[in-house]
C-alpha cells in the first residue's frame, strides 16, 4: 500500500508542476483556452487521443472485451476509421477556417460561419455543451471513484474527491496548457502501459491450446467476430453500434479544439499518424485484456458479472494484480487516473468557455474584455466540476449496477450527435444554413435521449436499439434534418470563398 502511495504521489507532483510551468504561459482568453494557439503536432495528438479516449478505455472497454470476446474489436475498428477521416480530411479545413475566423470556442466557430445576426446559435450550442460535458466529466468522476475502490481499497467516495481535487489544481493554475501537456504525459503512460500489459499477461498465463480455444471452452459464441446471437439482424445492429462509436472524433469539441490550437497545418500531417498509431494499439490492446481476462479468471457456465464486476469494470485491476509485482501495479493505477483527468480537464475547460465567454461575455457582456475573463472561468470550472462531482456520487447510490461503459458514451454519444453532423456539414456544403444547424443540433440532443430511454424499451424493436445504442441513429437523424431545413431554408448568402 504503501508503494502505490509513494508512486501516485510522484504522479499528482509531475501533474502539479506541468500546472505551474504552463501558468506562465496563460497571459490572456486565447491563452487558457486554446494554448495560444502554438501547440506541437506531439502534444495535440497525445491531447486529442487521450481526451478521447478516456476511462472507458481502461475500464470500459476492458470490461466489455471480457463482455463480448472477438466481437468488440469491431469497436477498435470504427475507432480508427473515425480517427483517420478526422485528421485526413476534416483536421485542416476546421483549423484553416476556424483561424480566419479567429474562433476561440466551437459556438464562436459556428457563429462566424453561418454569419449569424442573433445569439440561437451560441445559445444552443454551449447550452448542449453544458448539459452532456457534465454528464461525461460525471462518469469520468465515477471511474476515478471505481478504481481507488477497486485497486486501493479506498472508499469510493474518498477517491472521487482526490481524484476531483487533482484534477482542478492543475487545470485551476494552468487552463488549456497545463490541460495539453499533462495529456502528453498521461498519454505516453496509457500507451504503454495499455500495450505492454497484454504481452506480459499473454506470457504469463498458462494460455494452453490458444486464445480462441480458451474462449470456446467457456462459450463458443466469444468467438463469433459477426456477433454472438443467433439472430443476424440483432448481430448487425450490435456491429454496427460498435463500429459506429468512432463518428464521436467527426466534429466533437473536445477534440476539435485541439485543431483550434495547434500552431500550423503542417503539424496537423504529423499529427495524424501519432493519433492513428495510438488508436489501433491501446483500443486492440484493452479489448485483449478483457478477452485474456475473461479466459484466466471464468469458466464454463459461470455469470462473467459475478465475477468480473458489472460490464466488466473490474478486469483492470483483477489482472494487474495477478500478474504484476506492487510497483508495476500502483503505476498502473496512475495509468487509470490519467486515463479520467486527461479528459476531465478537456472537458471541464470546454464547459467553462461555453459558460463564460459564449454566454456571459459574447451575450450579455460583450463589453468586457478577454483578459477580464480568466478569473471568472476559473471560477466557472470549479462549478462545473462540483455538479459533476454530485452527479457522479448520485449515480454510485441511485444505480449501484450501472454498466460504466455505456454511461461513459451515453455522455459521448449526446456531444457527438449534437455537434459532429453539424461540424461536416459546415466543412462541405455551403447549402448548408443557420436554421439547418439548429435543426441539426435540436434533433441530435434529442435523439439521443429518445434513443436511449424511449425506442430501446419499445416492443419488438427496442432490442435492436439497445444494441445500436444512441450515437449511430442520433447522427444520421441530426444530418438529414440539417439537410431538409437547409433545402427549406438555403442561406441567403452562400459561404463563397472558403477554403
Amino acid at each position: 500500500m504503501i508503494t502505490k502511495i509513494i508512486v501516485l504521489s510522484i504522479y499528482v507532483a509531475i501533474l502539479f508542476l506541468i500546472g505551474i510551468l504552463a501558468s506562465r504561459r496563460v497571459k490572456s482568453m486565447s491563452d487558457y483556452y486554446l494554448g495560444g494557439k502554438k501547440m506541437g503536432f506531439w502534444a495535440v495528438a497525445f491531447s486529442a487521443r487521450a481526451t478521447g479516449e478516456s476511462g472507458w478505455l481502461l475500464i470500459g472497454l476492458t470490461g466489455m472485451g471480457a463482455m463480448a470476446g472477438y466481437s468488440g474489436y469491431w469497436v477498435v475498428a470504427g475507432e480508427i476509421l473515425g480517427v483517420f477521416i478526422s485528421w485526413q480530411f476534416m483536421a485542416k479545413k476546421f483549423k484553416r477556417r476556424s483561424d480566419d475566423y479567429n474562433s476561440i470556442t466551437i459556438p464562436d466557430y459556428l457563429e462566424s460561419h453561418f454569419k449569424s445576426t442573433s445569439n440561437s446559435l451560441r445559445i444552443i450550442s454551449a447550452s448542449v455543451l453544458v448539459v452532456f460535458v457534465v454528464i461525461y466529466v460525471a462518469s469520468q468522476m465515477d471511474v476515478t471513484g471505481i478504481a481507488f475502490e477497486s485497486m486501493l481499497g479506498i472508499d469510493y467516495r474518498i477517491g472521487v474527491l482526490i481524484g476531483f481535487c487533482i484534477v482542478l489544481i492543475y487545470i485551476f493554475i494552468g487552463g488549456f496548457v497545463a490541460a495539453v501537456w499533462s495529456d502528453m504525459f498521461q498519454g505516453i503512460l496509457m500507451f504503454f502501459g495499455l500495450v505492454l500489459l497484454p504481452i506480459v499477461v499473454w506470457f504469463s498465463m498458462d494460455h494452453g491450446a490458444g486464445i480462441t480455444e480458451g474462449l470456446n471452452a467457456i462459450d463458443p459464441t466469444l468467438t463469433q467476430v459477426m456477433g454472438r446471437s443467433d439472430d443476424g439482424w440483432l448481430n448487425l445492429f450490435t456491429i454496427i453500434g460498435f463500429s459506429m462509436i468512432g463518428l464521436g472524433f467527426l466534429g466533437s469539441p473536445q477534440v476539435y479544439v485541439r485543431f483550434m490550437s495547434i500552431k500550423s497545418e503542417h503539424e496537423i500531417d504529423k499529427g495524424k499518424w501519432v493519433a492513428l498509431l495510438f488508436t489501433l494499439l491501446t483500443d486492440a490492446a484493452a479489448v485483449t485484456i478483457g478477452i485474456l481476462a475473461r479466459i484466466y479468471f471464468t469458466s464454463e457456465g459461470q455469470d462473467p458479472e459475478t465475477i468480473l464486476g458489472t460490464g466488466g469494470e473490474d478486469v483492470l485491476s483483477m489482472i494487474t494484480n495477478e500478474f504484476l509485482p506492487t510497483i508495476l501495479v500502483a503505476i498502473f493505477i496512475a495509468i487509470v487516473l490519467s486515463a479520467i483527468m486527461s479528459t476531465i480537464d478537456s472537458l471541464l475547460i470546454l464547459a467553462s468557455s461555453a459558460i463564460t465567454r459564449d454566454f456571459y461575455q459574447k451575450i450579455f457582456r460583450p463589453d468586457l474584455k478577454d483578459k477580464d475573463l480568466t478569473k471568472i472561468s476559473r471560477l466557472v470550472t470549479i462549478g462545473m466540476a462540483l455538479v459533476a462531482l454530485g452527479i457522479a456520487v448520485l449515480l454510485y447510490n441511485l444505480y449501484p449496477d450501472r454498466q460504466i461503459f455505456w454511461i461513459m458514451i451515453f455522455g459521448w454519444s449526446g456531444i457527438a450527435a449534437t455537434f459532429c453532423p453539424v461540424i461536416i456539414l459546415s466543412l462541405f456544403w455551403k447549402g448548408y444554413s443557420e436554421k439547418g444547424a439548429i435543426a441539426s443540433m435540436i434533433t441530435g440532443f434529442v435523439s439521443v435521449i429518445l434513443c436511449k430511454f424511449v425506442f430501446s424499451e419499445m416492443d419488438g424493436i427496442g432490442k435492436y436499439f439497445v444494441e445500436l445504442d444512441v450515437l449511430a441513429p442520433s447522427f444520421a437523424f441530426a444530418m438529414i434534418v440539417g439537410f431538409i431545413v437547409s433545402k427549406l431554408f438555403p442561406p441567403k448568402i452562400m459561404n463563397e470563398g472558403l477554403k
